[in-house]
């Protein structure tokens, strides 16, 4: 990754408290060709997804199909987790999406936009997200 999206992501993980673990596990992506069967790349990275993802870990798939989701509602989802005690898994995929096994396996489907974003700017983006719905949850002058 660049390291403007480095840092980015390290300045939001700096400002999370330490109960909010922000973590992101990059897979490897499979070589492709001008001869690649799409569908076969995509179930194999999700294959390699689903294995990485921790047992007991609520899943959310971020899909162009998935549900729009406000800041403020990503609010009411961190207090919810933070209340339960879940570990969340936000799965995003490869260049040609995340696979159906992915897609079943996730309990929410949420698109951040409804145009195609680049993983570098998801990543800023979603750490900024975060932190932005922490701060609406503990009153913090960061989102006024």
């Amino acid at each position: 990754m660049p390291a403007w999206v480095e840092e980015g992501v390290a300045e939001y993980r700096k400002r999370l408290p330490a109960e909010i673990q922000f973590d992101i596990k990059e897979l490897p992506l499979p070589k492709r060709g001008k001869n690649t069967d799409i569908r076969r790349a995509i179930a194999q990275e999700g294959e390699a997804m689903t294995a990485a993802i921790p047992a007991g870990d609520r899943i959310i798939a971020l899909d162009v199909l998935g549900k729009a989701v406000s800041t403020e509602s990503l609010a009411e989802a961190l207090a919810s987790w933070q209340m339960e005690g879940d570990n969340i898994s936000i799965l995003v995929g490869g260049p040609d999406g995340l696979s159906p096994a992915c897609l079943a396996l996730a309990r929410q489907k949420w698109s951040l936009s409804a145009m195609t974003l680049p993983h570098p700017l998801v990543r800023v983006l979603f750490a900024e997200q975060l932190y932005r719905a922490w701060t609406i949850n503990n009153n913090h002058p960061y989102h006024r």
